[in-house]
């Protein structure tokens, strides 16, 4: 079973690597415990993807490490 993560009251984050020209970027969301909602700094009001904070994080990790 999948229950919807209240995203209401979140707060959004855009990264630190986005520019003031509108280039690709992601933001993401503050306030919903062991999760880590991403979604288009361009699209604030489209999809949003939830993962988990665990996997969020070993994956900002490996970005870091340039794993990728």
């Amino acid at each position: 079973m999948t229950t919807a993560a209240d995203l209401t009251t979140a707060t959004w984050r855009k990264s630190s690597y986005s520019n003031g020209d509108g280039g690709n970027c992601v933001e993401v969301a503050h306030g919903a415990p062991g999760l880590a909602p991403v979604r288009d700094s361009k699209i604030t009001d489209g999809p949003v993807l939830v993962f988990g904070a665990a996997g969020w994080m070993a994956f900002v990790e490996g970005v870091k490490s340039h794993a990728f």
